[in-house]
């Protein structure tokens, strides 16, 4: 029995707790257990920590939401799983924006509640173990990687303890930050380094070409199977294949590449032979998993097969004095390539570059430098020379065309386009121009999710609203056919 913590169950059902607690026997942790916060908290408080908390959020004398919260801001820092009903998965999606490492669907199998809450243990053991070797470490680069920021610290660190081990990886982000340099990274890093690195984006290849993409196909399986064709899956054997945008995979696809996590076994589309592959799977996407969980749109059992390993890439507005390293080596880069004799940024542009909110992350101020390195020519970069679409929206308010009173665009907005979905005020005097309340609200909260490349707990935050409200409505227009 390992003495070094206890996994504590806080649960009003004493049915309920002593099941959870048989249950959890086989993880070889003492069990202890709650029925209110205050005993709880009497145990959490004792010279032994937890190393786990399952977590009821209703209980006799208060929300189990407050205690999620005194946990995640305290000095211990266990792994967080919220048990809920079948009716309150907005509930545990909220607790898991608030810190929870995953939540359970009451009734859960033996077994489910064992593999959640083991992941949910060791992951947490390696968020403890980046944040004990990070201080005092100024790597600005990193396999690829630029930044000094600390939460680049804990990437990279994440990064070298991930890579020593076989466990899948999914990394999430938004569109630009890394997330095909940062799988890159674990290969290189791995004892596989030597074998293939292979990667496919699921949101790129038709659907229905998708297995094949994966698996392979034989000659004479579908129009135009002209030959033979070994998949990426097979191509990767012995090294890693990396899975981008997994989150726009086809349902069907998703229940065989389970099989194939299950067994290691691929078959070609059109075969009946099985062949067994070694690969190590690292996977990606831009969108928030448990909402796609909760949606619907992502099998919960794949997710629980893929999110062993959880690896979060910040995104560039969250990275402080990055932005201006980065815009400096691109500038480097770039004015070298192109024969420009920039040699820097004038202090005016530099504050201009850290202002922006950068939608579109590295990428997007990649493409913003070799813009002006293109067009201009000069021994420093002038304010001048920033894209006006960069300089106007870093500045503060843009005006709108053509309306009669001033609506100051939201931060996710920053950057974007004008679209006639944030076409919300009236011209004076043309009553024809009015539109539905409905309709606006609809085509705000889509423009939300798309500028957040697609993650709607992001939208939600900066919509100000919360994510279940999103997930709520989206069923309500999925069911009326109203999501544009």
């Amino acid at each position: 029995m390992n003495e070094d913590g206890f996994i504590l169950v806080v649960e009003d059902s004493t049915a309920v707790l002593e099941m959870v607690a048989r249950q959890l026997a086989a993880l070889n942790f003492p069990v202890r257990g709650a029925g209110t916060l205050a005993e709880a908290r009497s145990l959490l408080a004792g010279p032994v920590p937890a190393v786990a908390v399952l977590l009821d959020l209703r209980l006799p004398d208060g929300d189990g939401m407050a205690l999620l919260r005194e946990l995640r801001g305290g000095k211990t820092d266990p792994a967080v799983i919220v048990m809920t009903a079948h009716g309150s998965i907005d509930n545990a999606v909220d607790a898991m924006r608030d810190g929870a490492d995953d939540f359970l669907v009451k009734p859960f199998a033996a077994a489910r509640l064992q593999t959640t809450t083991r992941l949910a243990i060791d992951r947490r053991r390696l968020v403890r173990l980046v944040r004990t070797v990070s201080p005092g470490l100024s790597d600005d680069r990193f396999e690829g990687f630029i930044g000094a920021d600390l939460s680049m610290q804990a990437v990279y660190r994440m990064i070298e303890q991930a890579a020593r081990s076989k466990a899948t990886v999914f990394i999430t982000g938004e569109s630009g930050t890394g997330k095909e340099l940062c799988a890159e990274a674990i290969h290189r890093r791995s004892d596989r380094r030597s074998r293939r690195f292979v990667a496919l984006n699921c949101g790129a290849i038709p659907k229905d070409l998708m297995e094949s993409e994966i698996f392979g196909h034989v000659k004479g399986s579908f129009t135009g199977a002209t030959a033979d064709r070994e998949g990426a899956a097979a191509r990767a054997d012995g090294g890693t294949l990396f899975l981008d945008e997994i989150g726009e995979m086809a349902p069907g696809l998703q229940v065989k590449l389970l099989r194939f996590l299950q067994t290691g076994a691929i078959q070609r589309v059109g075969s009946d032979r099985t062949a067994t592959v070694d690969v190590r799977i690292v996977c990606a996407t831009n969108r928030d998993p448990m909402a796609e969980v909760a949606a619907g749109r992502f099998r919960e059992d794949l997710y629980y097969r893929l999110y062993v390993i959880p690896l979060h890439l910040p995104p560039l507005r969250e990275r402080g004095g990055d932005i201006v390293k980065l815009a400096r080596y691109f500038l480097t880069q770039f004015a070298e390539e192109e024969g420009r004799s920039f040699a820097g940024f004038a202090p005016e542009a530099e504050a201009v570059l850290a202002a922006y909110f950068w939608p579109g992350n590295v990428r997007e101020l990649q493409n913003a430098i070799r813009n002006i390195v293109v067009l201009n020519d000069a021994e420093r970069v002038g304010l001048e020379m920033i894209p006006p679409s960069i300089r106007g929206t870093a500045a503060g308010r843009r005006a709108e065309p053509g309306l009669s009173v001033a609506v100051a665009r939201p931060a996710w907005d920053a950057g974007m386009p004008d679209t006639d979905a944030l076409d919300i005020a009236v011209t004076s005097g043309d009553a024809d121009a009015i539109r539905p309340l409905a309709d606006c609200e609809r085509d705000i909260i889509e423009a939300a999710i798309r500028a957040c490349g697609g993650n709607m707990t992001e939208a939600a935050k900066r919509l100000g609203i919360s994510s279940k409200t999103i997930y709520r409505k989206r069923q309500e227009w999925d069911e009326t056919g109203a999501v544009p």
